[in-house]
């Protein structure tokens, strides 16, 4: 490891860097040296003493159903205000968009997880953004780790989405990956599937302060426990309550088989619930589609998914007229969910290249589309509007798909 890390290179103010970066290379190599093998090895058994694990959901629904449903507590004191102080961790972490809390890792050397700032809107946020299609970006990453923004030639991870790249110690350090996600980021950083990293893959900040702060009130009205998971019912339940609150009127028969159906999609290894992290990506979807103008939405795609989505129109148009139809548009949104998923090989649909739908996807059925909307044409700025919501749905690394594909 000594070998690795034995040229370093400071990004702004050499001495200071250089001093500091001393200091978190020397806490990077204490949390490793234990290891068995070079650190590029895939073994992720050796990893699972090394990151403690986050308190379970579980343990944590128990403790707010026993410490925060009665009043008068069927518990001893000091198990009731743990619950309240789980419950306000939990709300503050969903506030601040942070995973772990650095007190909960138990490590002496922890690095310190990064402070979120979220998203302002901007004066001319709604007016339309000029994307040419023949003008590629190709952004080059990163050329130092963005934890500890030190460069060591190798073992830098990319991120898929922004140009940030990360060593895999340093992720490890930081407590925001568990072993197993750490062994997938080793597995897909480098491949055409990609990794988004711990900023990207969280939709939720996308949020403004005033767009948390509205969904949080939602939250709290519904009894939605940060952190915990949902079942089917929770889910229906959940929005029966915003249908009256924003409409005045329960949910009709179809829309309740409309929840149902985004719920397996949240589901897709069918656990019977959706985990908590895709349903605050699902939410803050929804929030950014009902508060955000398309042109909006393409304000936050980065100049990757913006490069992207360059690919997969000009893959489309043959005749290099810089139109495409509205059957192929929608085949290019549903392309972008194939990339995680297990099926993506049968589709033979990757991040960059799109191919054939299968036959059981909503978007292989065209005997709800006219004939006549199927040919329409499609100019690019239009295809890049109407695709922004899918391209930004699709940057989570799990394999749940959380937004409705079009029909």
């Amino acid at each position: 490891m000594e070998a690795a890390m034995g040229v370093l290179m400071s990004k702004k103010q050499p001495v200071d860097k250089v001093q500091r970066c001393t200091a978190v290379v020397s806490a990077f190599q204490s949390g490793i040296k234990d290891r068995p093998a070079f650190v590029k090895q895939p073994e992720g058994d050796t990893e699972d003493g090394d990151v403690p694990a986050k308190t379970s959901t579980e343990d944590k629904n128990t403790e707010e159903g026993e410490g925060g449903e009665t009043e008068s507590g069927t518990g001893p004191p000091a198990a009731q205000q743990a619950s309240i102080s789980v419950n306000q961790e939990a709300w503050s972490r969903l506030r601040d968009g942070k995973g772990v809390e650095p007190e909960d890792l138990e490590k002496s050397h922890q690095l310190t997880p990064p402070a979120y700032v979220r998203p302002k809107r901007e004066a001319d946020d709604d007016q339309p953004l000029e994307v040419e299609l023949a003008k590629k970006e190709q952004p080059p990453s990163d050329e130092m780790c963005d934890v500890c923004e030190v460069w060591t030639a190798d073992d830098l991870y990319p991120c898929r989405i922004c140009t940030r790249v990360f060593h895999d110690g340093c992720l490890r350090e930081l407590g925001y990956l568990r072993a197993e996600a750490l062994q997938e980021m080793r597995d897909t950083a480098h491949t055409v599937t990609g990794w988004s990293c711990y900023y990207c893959d969280n939709l939720n900040l996308l949020l403004t302060d005033e767009e948390m702060y509205s969904l949080m009130e939602t939250f709290k009205q519904c009894k939605i426990i940060p952190e915990s998971c949902l079942v089917s019912d929770e889910l229906l339940q959940y929005h029966h309550f915003v249908s009256k609150q924003q409409f005045e009127k329960d949910l009709t028969d179809e829309q309740e088989e409309e929840i149902l159906a985004q719920f397996a999609a949240l589901d897709p290894e069918k656990k019977g619930h959706i985990e908590w992290p895709d349903f605050l990506y699902f939410e803050s979807l929804a929030v950014l589609r009902k508060f955000r103008t398309e042109n909006s939405l393409v304000r936050l795609l980065t100049a990757k998914e913006r490069d992207t989505a360059r690919l997969v129109f000009l893959g489309l148009d043959l005749d290099e007229d810089g139109l495409i139809t509205r059957a192929e548009c929608r085949q290019a949104q549903q392309s972008w969910f194939n990339k995680l998923s297990k099926d993506s090989q049968s589709c033979n649909v990757s991040i960059s290249h799109v191919g054939p739908i299968c036959e059981s996807s909503p978007a292989s059925s065209s005997s709800e589309q006219s004939k006549t909307d199927d040919i329409r044409p499609t100019s690019w700025a239009d295809f890049l509007r109407e695709s922004s919501i899918y391209i930004l749905a699709a940057r989570p690394n799990s394999s749940a798909m959380h937004i409705r594909l079009p029909l």
